[in-house]
């Protein structure tokens, strides 16, 4: 059986980057046995046009993080999209797989350890994060990172 990996993103805001960037990261997930919920996709069956469509959406949403196995969650931005990090929080706190990715270069902390706020961190191990935390496309299938070992264990 697949795990499912929620993938918490702000690219489904944005027509341009619903195609451009979000497609090369789900194949790579997929790639490594993934089944990949991105919530954009998973959401269009929700009527925009109907009142209480913003509630509706949350609590798919919230649903998607519970029953989920682990998080893939894009943290780009300074600081990160606050819908990412409700998400980001929500898997911490039911203490799901978290993988981080951040192409982004800037830094967003206090800390010297961490490139963004250490609570981002906090569902991660702590002399092994590094392992959860990825800075590139290509880097997601890399079999020596926690992703991988994560979706090859039972």
């Amino acid at each position: 059986m697949l795990k499912r990996v929620y993938l918490a993103n702000p690219y489904g805001f944005s027509q341009q980057q619903r195609s451009l960037l979000l497609p090369p990261i789900v194949q790579a997930l997929e790639q490594l046995g993934a089944e990949v919920w991105e919530p954009f996709a998973r959401n269009n069956q929700v009527d925009f046009s109907q009142a209480g469509w913003a509630y509706q959406v949350a609590q798919a949403d919230l649903n998607d993080v519970k029953t989920c196995d682990g998080i893939f969650a894009i943290v780009n931005g300074t600081p990160p999209d606050e819908g990412v990090m409700v998400e980001l929080g929500i898997a911490i706190a039911l203490n799901k797989a978290i993988f981080l990715f951040r192409d982004d270069f800037r830094r967003c902390t206090d800390s010297e350890q961490y490139p963004l706020n250490l609570m981002v961190f906090s569902g991660l191990p702590e002399t092994t994060w590094e392992d959860h935390y990825y800075t590139s496309i290509e880097e997601i299938g890399s079999s020596h990172k926690a992703l991988y070992r994560w979706l090859q264990s039972s």
